[in-house]
């Protein structure tokens, strides 16, 4: 992919922020009985890191540029279900509040990075 400051997708901030924004997410809600709302969140929020990393390892501009796409979507669903979340008293309001911050900050920073990838692509041909 010619991607040389980032070697794995590890290396990525946002990655790294999503991954951690995920782990707290199941460790919170680890102990909900509402199976259906927290297996809905905690996939939700696994998929952000996850569509990061499958879109570097397809080693195509193109494709990274598409997984970024999904992991944004995701992240505003994600964002949605936080919010539900605190207004049903799933989520403590000081937690759900400190992750939608969170999310809109791995939001931007996907916006950014796509922004750059789409140029980056579009300088190359």
């Amino acid at each position: 992919m010619g991607n040389q400051k980032y070697l794995r997708f590890e290396d990525l901030e946002v990655w790294q922020r999503a991954a951690k924004l995920s782990a707290e997410i199941y460790k919170n809600l680890k102990i909900l009985k509402d199976y259906g709302f927290r297996d809905q969140i905690t996939k939700t929020s696994l998929s952000i890191s996850s569509n990061i990393a499958e879109g570097f390892e397809r080693q195509s501009h193109k494709e990274f540029i598409k997984f970024l796409i999904y992991a944004k979507g995701s992240c505003g669903e994600l964002r949605s279900q936080i919010h539900i979340g605190i207004v049903i008293n799933y989520i403590d309001s000081e937690a759900g509040k400190c992750w939608q911050r969170e999310t809109v900050k791995i939001s931007s920073m996907l916006s950014n990075l796509i922004k750059t990838r789409r140029t980056f692509l579009k300088n190359s041909l």
